[in-house]
């Protein structure tokens, strides 16, 4: 190439065969190629001295030639074109002459003949531009063939590609910032800039700013972590499985996790659909877009569990698509309002059943005008967290309004009051109430509903009614007979006779369902001891799993710790069975130890949950049946281990 004979011709002028050469030290990397490849300052010296004689030559003639051409142009001007012919071939091989040997600036400029025309030099100049095109086309080409390999025997191409290209400093020298030409040291991370130069760290540091598609960051894998606490959430949300997932729960997983990929769920079983939209809710992923997933003119029932992100209008949606609906269920419905009962009352459906929690935006006006023209379907009404407008007065309206009302729930409500509840006795349909009323309610109030509605009760469930008493649990006795569900939390007034009485000879079935959780003894002066034996204590559990025992599946007595260890193992005796129980909550009673938990894994062959969080005499010494759960000792573990006897 141009830029090897260039060096090899400054080598050659430097030279000359009478220099004394007593040069001593390393050989340079030239020197070292040069000598490989059998090639003397000699043989260099008289190659260029022949090509400088063969181009000098070569313009003698051409200039004989241009003055031989211009005579004939003179002469016969018609023949132009033969003349423009022979002149360029004579000037391509000239040019090829002068690129093997000196550098273009003597092709630029060619020499003229003293006598030529004006014409013949506008032609001689646009012969130059043309040689100095091909010649930059043909330098092109080949460099282009020499990259594809198809002159891999090329030394000194090679050469010249790596003498051509930029020279890259190595981290700890010095060099100028491209951008800012500040010196620097350079690093292994000093970043390069936009033509190929290095950067300093303030103009890296902007230019890292400036990039439209920064880099995403490598999320690291967390091993077991995130899986255990996965664990730990299915656990506390009652849905954990032991071994594989079923294809079910995998397939629900997938989907969920490419939501925005799917377009409709097809007829799928309505229990799956509502797998499906209790995952998408659990990961906050319910939004207008995925709720059109659940909506269709067919459905009965539907059930958003997180509507946060809904508008009043995407409710309005769904009652206008959803024309055949029956149930609906509603969670963190917080734009569930007016507008949208306005609509519900204007459509020709007919609900069956209407859960709405945390709609506090729904007036008291509204709730009024619903009932009065759509409450005579209903035979489910369940309010979740509507403090202000949904009080007294409402609760007035269901008896007359809806006659076929079977299951009431009330929850977290603060403007329900002791006369609202005697209200709630005129509702003869009733068959399941839940009351978790945040007013003060007068025990008298209790004992009114019960005495009212006990004879076809189910399910019965007081929550947080520190006032009820003994009184309450008499009433009970003698007018409930059908339930299969009680529940009365954190009463401070019913004592341990009166959970005694009311399992002793109560004509009622075994319970299926008991929560007495938190019944106990509060007093800040004298916390240990119970003299009046205020709550769940040693007589009434015994009497509770002499009744219901047999066939009792879930029992919560958490923070009744006044039961006795002796009681505790009279009940869980090696010779009683509990056959039907799958959830026992002991969480916080204070006497059980690893002994009493051997009895319970005894007593209950398919126990599926035992929690005893606060136990502290519980170790993780204590054996576990294989397949069962143990929740809340106290170790490294964490809250839960898996039975593996």
């Amino acid at each position: 190439s141009r830029l090897i004979f260039l060096i090899i011709s400054a080598a050659s002028e430097v030279y000359t065969p009478t220099m004394v050469r007593n040069v001593t030290g390393p050989r340079s990397a030239l020197t070292s190629f040069l000598a490989a490849n059998n090639i003397s300052a000699q043989q260099i010296t008289r190659d260029v001295e022949q090509r400088r004689a063969a181009a000098a030559a070569a313009l003698q003639n051409q200039a004989q030639d241009d003055d031989d051409q211009g005579d004939d142009n003179q002469d016969e001007p018609q023949q132009d074109g033969d003349g423009d012919h022979h002149m360029t071939n004579a000037a391509d091989e000239t040019a090829e002459t002068i690129a093997s040997a000196d550098t273009s600036a003597d092709v630029a400029a060619p020499a003229t003949p003293p006598l030529a025309t004006a014409r013949q030099r506008a032609a001689e100049k646009r012969k130059a531009s043309k040689l100095a095109a091909d010649k930059i086309k043909a330098r092109k080409a080949a460099k282009k063939a020499k990259k594809t390999g198809d002159d891999d025997g090329d030394f000194f191409g090679d050469l010249a590609d790596l003498l051509d290209g930029p020279v890259v400093p190595v981290p700890g020298q010095l060099n100028n910032c491209e951008v800012c030409s500040k010196r620097f040291t350079v690093t292994p991370y000093s970043k390069a800039g936009p033509d190929g130069g290095l950067l300093c760290a303030a103009c890296s540091r902007n230019a890292k700013k400036g990039d439209d598609k920064p880099k995403k960051k490598v999320t690291k894998s967390t091993g077991g972590v995130g899986r255990r606490r996965a664990v730990q959430s299915n656990i506390m949300d009652g849905n954990y499985h032991r071994g594989a997932k079923s294809l079910l729960t995998l397939c629900i997983n997938t989907l969920v996790k490419n939501l925005g990929l799917a377009e409709d769920l097809g007829d799928l079983p309505s229990h799956v659909i509502d797998k499906i939209a209790r995952s998408i809710a659990k990961r906050r992923l319910l939004d207008p877009k995925t709720l059109a997933l659940f909506t269709r003119p067919s459905i009965e029932t539907l059930s958003i569990y997180d509507g946060a992100k809904l508008t009043p209008d995407d409710y309005i949606t769904v009652l206008m698509v959803c024309s055949n609906l029956r149930q609906l269920r509603v969670r963190n419905g917080i734009q569930f309002r007016d507008s949208v009962m306005t609509y519900l009352m204007g459509r020709t459906m007919s609900l069956e059943k209407l859960s709405l929690h945390g709609s506090n935006l729904i007036s008291a006006g509204h709730w009024t005008e619903y009932l009065t023209t759509k409450g005579h379907t209903l035979t489910t009404l369940q309010v979740y967290y509507t403090n202000e407008h949904f009080g007294d007065d409402v609760l007035a309206l269901l008896a007359g309004c809806c006659p076929k009302l079977e299951r009431l729930k009330i929850y977290s409500n603060q403007e329900v009051t002791s006369d609202g509840m005697r209200k709630l006795g005129d509702i003869k349909t009733l068959k399941h109430i839940s009351l978790h009323l945040l007013a003060p309610i007068a025990p008298k109030a209790y004992v009114s509903i019960i005495r009212d509605l006990g004879k076809n009760l189910e399910t019965l469930s007081l929550k947080a009614a520190p006032s009820i008493n003994d009184e309450a649990l008499t009433a009970i006795k003698a007018n409930c007979a059908s339930l299969t569900k009680l529940r009365i939390t954190q009463s401070e007034a019913i004592t341990d006779e009166g959970f005694s009485d009311l399992f002793t000879d109560w004509s009622n079935p075994p319970l299926k369902f008991i929560d007495f959780d938190k019944d106990r003894h509060v007093d800040a002066e004298d916390a240990v001891e119970n003299p009046n034996k205020i709550g769940l204590c040693a007589d009434g559990f015994r009497a509770l799993m002499a009744h219901s025992g047999r066939e009792l599946c879930f029992l919560y007595i958490s923070s009744c710790r006044s039961i006795t260890k002796q009681a505790f193992e009279e009940v869980f005796v090696e010779h009683k069975q509990y056959p039907k129980l799958e959830i026992l909550d002991i969480s916080f009673c204070g006497e059980v130890d690893d002994f009493v938990v051997g009895c319970v894994f005894r007593s209950c062959p398919k126990l599926r949950q035992l929690k005893v969080f606060g136990c502290m005499k519980v170790t993780s010494q204590v054996k576990i049946p294989r397949g069962t759960l143990l929740i809340g000792v106290p170790n490294a573990m964490g809250v839960e281990i898996e039975g593996t006897e």
